[in-house]
């Protein structure tokens, strides 16, 4: 056997070694959490006195994906982990009204991220929980950006004596492949419309291009400003102090000796730090102890909601409101959930739309776009639903841009936070050939006859000039027609749509002052206002519409997550710059694997919504 063949011999064994092991992990996994689920008492053990634990984990999002965490997120130490934005306000506010809770404990050490938007009515909520006299305690071992506006709105904030409260700021950076692309001589032919649609740039450029960096700027901005201003109100502490902090982390921890947790103490961020002990016995003073396990009376949150929901259920009266959650990338044909199918989404529409006791429908937009093609069929569903009497309320959540914001025309109303991102009214299109680097490094050429220029469109040959033409055509009609939906949908013409079109990306408050939005307000506000067009009054129900996961999916997805998250957990892992940059090219292809629109035409912003 050659050197080779033996080489490639170790590397099938180790491979099927590891496949093996995997596949062994998985199963036995599985068995436990199926013995565990069987096993477990539904009910929580409540005391005379007790603490809430909520526990968020991973991104917060509108809708959980179907999918879980990847197999791939156990080699890049992807983040798994996905926390449901509305069980967790559900939790906080039927606690508000329970007389056996006494106290939220917010653990946010494993929380990561949420857009601001969703921080926002979290805070709310918490707000909320606290104007009826009781405490809220927040406590994690380290801080992101995203868990300390959460902290920032508690009684008392804790923190482990090694700990760091992480504010960055906001930043928004790609990889540029032009020269990559240009040293393999692949022909990357990108057709688009929109002097700001940023999503092609990567692939034609190696920088942001003036226009992006201008708009980016701007939205940005308004973000920043508003999470400063709402978290310094939260702490009491002035604006620029906050802003000094994050702009001169450096120094404040030099200034105390290298002690990060010390220096977030000094900026007014955190009142008290040490280890879980300090946080244990300050619950103990407040709720009590638990004599077995002599912790805190605890009860944990999600097994207090599914108890809750169970023992007293919302009431069932009045007419329904049917709230249909559109989260993720737009995608052509069917898709679970937290991705955007055309013909899904469309069948969960005409589901409510055929209800006869649905009386309104309020989308719930998180989404930066996708396929033209799909958003136009999801659009068109809820035209229907206008033309058979129901009112269609549209929510915006942390984003809903481009495609995300076409499948939101066909509606009476727009509601956006101040916060949401939106806009990117443009279309592109991309298509890949590599009949030269083929050629030239592998001698590979291609050949072949057919009836016209434009059968058998391939990546292997170079596009025809006629066929780019037809491209740039469809395109350029696509920005038509996008500008027409909205032209209608705002009153406006489609010259004065162009002139805030062109593919650039507002903040809700800036869509709002440039007409693209009606009100500014969260869920809440959207589904009132969806009761009031229909006459509803105050008694009414409200009904999720979505995909259902099956029991099966939703076992493997709990056990893969909990796989994730043990390698995140490994040292230096899921921080290692290796990983970063593996995550990179990961999300590159996610974003372009799921481009599916049958003729290559999208409308899509490359924003992250979470």
């Amino acid at each position: 056997m050659s050197r080779l063949g033996r080489g490639l011999s170790r590397l099938w064994k180790w491979s099927n070694a590891v496949r093996v092991a995997t596949l062994n992990v998985m199963f036995f996994a599985l068995v436990i959490a199926v013995i565990v689920l069987l096993s477990s008492d539904d009910k929580p053990d409540f005391a005379d006195t007790n603490a809430l634990v909520l526990a968020p984990k991973g991104t917060i999002v509108e809708q959980l994906s179907a999918d879980g965490p990847s197999l791939s997120g156990l080699v890049t130490g992807g983040a798994g982990a996905e926390t449901l934005l509305r069980d967790m306000i559900e939790t906080i506010e039927r606690a508000g009204e329970d007389d056996r809770i006494n106290v939220l404990v917010l653990e946010l050490g494993e929380m990561q991220s949420a857009g601001v938007s969703k921080q926002q009515e979290i805070a709310a909520a918490l707000v909320a929980f606290r104007g009826k006299g009781k405490t809220v305690i927040a406590t994690a071992d380290h801080y992101s950006q995203a868990a300390y506006y959460l902290a920032a709105n508690a009684d008392e904030v804790y923190m482990h004596q090694m700990g760091e409260v992480g504010i960055t700021g906001m930043g928004r950076y790609h990889m540029y492949f032009k020269e990559a692309i240009d040293r393999f001589e692949v022909q990357w032919h990108i057709f688009r419309v929109g002097k700001y649609k940023s999503a092609v740039e990567p692939y034609i450029a190696n920088e942001m291009s003036p226009a992006a960096r201008e708009a980016d700027l701007a939205w940005m901005g308004d973000l920043w400003a508003a999470w400063i201003a709402e978290v310094a109100a939260a702490r009491g502490i002035a604006e620029a102090d906050l802003l000094d902090y994050a702009q001169n982390f450096d120094a404040h921890v030099v200034k105390a000796n290298g002690d990060a947790a010390a220096a977030a103490v000094a900026a007014g961020l955190v009142d008290h730090t040490g280890g879980r002990d300090v946080v244990r016995d300050r619950l103990i003073a407040l709720v009590g102890e638990e004599k077995k396990s002599h912790d805190f009376n605890r009860v944990d949150a999600d097994q207090y909601l599914a108890y809750e929901r169970e023992a007293s259920p919302r009431p069932h009266t009045g007419g329904k409101i049917a709230v249909i959650v559109a989260r993720g990338s737009i995608v052509d044909g069917e898709a679970p959930a937290g991705t955007i199918g055309g013909d899904s989404t469309a069948k969960l529409i005409r589901k409510a739309r055929l209800d006869e006791d649905t009386k309104a429908l309020v989308l719930r937009v998180d989404s930066g776009g996708g396929s033209a093609f799909a958003s136009e069929v999801i659009r068109r569903e809820f035209e229907l639903a206008r033309a058979a009497g129901k009112p269609v309320i549209v929510s915006m959540g942390s984003v809903a841009a481009s495609g995300g914001y076409w499948i939101s025309t066909a509606s009476d109303e727009i509601w956006a936070s101040p916060t949401t991102i939106t806009g990117s009214i443009g279309i592109f299109g991309m298509f890949p050939t590599f009949e030269r680097p083929l050629a030239k490094h592998l001698g590979v050429h291609v050949d072949g006859v057919a009836t016209t220029r434009f059968a058998d469109l391939s990546p292997e040959r170079a596009l025809d000039p006629a066929v780019a033409r037809s491209i740039q055509s469809g395109i350029e009609h696509g920005y038509r027609e996008f500008l027409s939906r909205v032209a209608t949908a705002r009153n406006m013409t489609p010259e004065q749509v162009d002139l805030i079109a062109q593919g650039r990306v507002w903040s809700g408050q800036d869509a709002h002052a440039a007409g693209l939005v009606d009100q500014l307000g969260g869920l809440q506000d959207a589904i009132a206002s969806a009761a009031t067009r229909a006459s509803l009054g105050s008694k009414y129900q409200v009904e999720y519409v979505e995909p259902e996961i099956p029991f099966k999916d939703r076992l493997v997805k709990s056990v893969l997550g909990d796989a994730v998250a043990q390698v995140e957990l490994m040292p230096g892992f899921a921080s290692s710059p290796l990983v970063a940059v593996v995550r990179h090219f990961e999300e590159q292809t996610r974003i372009v694997g799921a481009l599916n629109d049958p003729r290559g035409i999208y409308a899509y912003a490359m924003i992250d919504v979470d």
